[in-house]
């Protein structure tokens, strides 16, 4: 998640993890706690007062931007306490020269209470709230170190969110069970006041011999130019038709009333992406790089997902961070998300949408052979083609200068036989627009009715 809500930074973006890969939850399905095992010298992964300062000063030293954005993650930040987070917005106001500060905090919730609320509404911190659904769909997965459903704590987190008028979106995770589940999660979501919506599918392997050799148990990240990669999937991650069932039936949802007034991260990086405009979001993306992770320790890695010994690209102490982001092994990371792609992609009619996907799930093999396709690539063009017919009739709304929520009375009209000599008011783009079609002062393409430099091109 990124201070802009959904989209990568204009500049280069760090995913923070001040106390590592601890939390006090245990869900099933979490990639990051077994993390643990690669800092086996940490007592308490707790990031010194002087990691901290060398971060913030360092970070807002290399951002040519007018405002600063800072994201903060974990594991579960809020194990830090409060007054750890009071510290560092005391040092970025230290640093930043009079520039705008936003702060992005991801949580699961479990600890907040008024004083944490409090000061997020004060600090206009952007708070992402993990919560995947109604109780016994939460609870499935999300459990406590005694196993423990975990939903209780969080819906009243929730609660005080709204209580003190923080803003905040949330993050549900979709598994195996999801697809069936899709409308309910959605429609519960709705009901509890959510306007703004992440969600992200499990995609875990079993563990393979290049995981067992450093001692974890989950499969790291394939290697772009290995032939052959484990596919044995862990039993509760998301299989990719479930993938684009899931996220159709919620669009089908979402667009007879919602438009406008929901928003979903996919959706409006869609929207975006038939307007003509590159996807914002890192996993759609034509490149990588530009958004790193640091550990509590200092230590800067690739990418959230790549936070392992092949991808430490050095240590905030000793390096900064442009000589980490724009060394040549970081641009050739980045680089190689595109150089990598499959013939299969570089041929699909939904390239301008997807350009291939997050590089940690290309270990299948395309239809052809070839290797590196992405995991769910069969549930992305699922979802693509079902709403192709729908995005192209938004994006000519929004080319003309209408708002994306039109599109509700568009569809209600489809639904309907005309009077007599009369033509339903429908507007239906002929093909993708070409990128730039959408200006700074436009109406943003997701339907907010904020021009596009106040919203989404921020």
């Amino acid at each position: 998640m990124s201070s802009s809500r959904y989209s990568a930074s204009s500049s280069f973006h760090v995913m923070t993890k001040p106390i590592g890969p601890l939390c006090n939850l245990d869900c099933t399905y979490c990639f990051y706690l077994e993390k643990e095992k690669l800092f086996p010298g940490a007592e308490n992964y707790r990031m010194s007062d002087e990691v901290l300062d060398t971060y913030i000063r360092k970070y807002i030293q290399s951002q040519n931007t007018p405002e600063i954005s800072f994201a903060w993650q974990g594991g579960e930040p809020t194990l830090l306490g409060l007054d750890f987070f009071r510290k560092a917005v005391a040092i970025q106001r230290r640093y930043a020269g009079g520039r705008p500060v936003h702060n992005a905090f991801q949580t699961n919730g479990t600890k907040l209470d008024d004083a944490w609320c409090a000061f997020f509404a004060r600090e206009k911190f952007l708070v992402g709230l993990s919560i995947d659904g109604p109780e016994h769909i939460h609870n499935r997965y999300r459990v406590n170190k005694n196993g423990k459903g975990s939903f209780a704590e969080v819906f009243q987190a929730l609660e005080l969110l709204k209580k003190h008028r923080v803003e905040f979106n949330t993050l549900s995770c979709v598994t195996r069970q999801s697809p069936d589940e899709a409308v309910e999660i959605y429609e519960f979501l709705k009901e509890q006041g959510v306007t703004f919506m992440q969600f992200i599918p499990i995609v875990e392997r079993v563990g393979d011999r290049a995981a067992h050799d450093i001692g974890l148990g989950l499969a790291v990240p394939p290697d772009p130019a290995a032939e052959e990669h484990s596919e044995a999937m862990m039993p509760w991650a998301v299989s990719p038709e479930g993938f684009g069932r899931f996220l159709s039936r919620i669009f089908d949802a979402w667009v007879k009333k919602d438009v406008g007034r929901v928003f979903v991260n996919m959706f409006d990086v869609a929207l975006g992406a038939w307007c003509g405009l590159e996807p914002n979001l890192c996993t759609f993306s034509k490149r990588c790089g530009q958004a790193v992770a640091m550990e509590h320790d200092g230590g800067v890695y690739s990418c959230d997902h790549y936070v392992y010994p092949d991808y430490y690209l050095g240590n905030i102490a000793e390096k900064s961070l442009e000589e980490m982001i724009y060394s040549p092994e970081q641009q050739q990371f980045g680089k190689n998300k595109s150089d990598t792609l499959p013939a299969y992609c570089k041929a699909c009619a939904f390239l301008f949408a997807c350009n291939g996907g997050c590089p940690k799930h290309r270990f299948v093999k395309a239809p052809d052979g070839e290797p590196g396709l992405n995991y769910l690539c069969a549930g992305y063009k699922t979802f693509f083609e079902h709403i192709d017919p729908v995005m192209k009739d938004m994006a000519a709304l929004v080319q003309k200068g209408r708002p994306a929520a039109d599109i509700i009375d568009v569809e209600k009209q489809k639904m309907t036989v005309p009077e007599v000599g009369k033509t339903p008011d429908i507007s239906v783009a002929g093909q993708v627009p070409k990128t730039g079609t959408v200006k700074r002062n436009d109406l943003c393409p997701c339907g907010s009715g904020k021009k596009f430099k106040k919203c989404c091109g921020k």
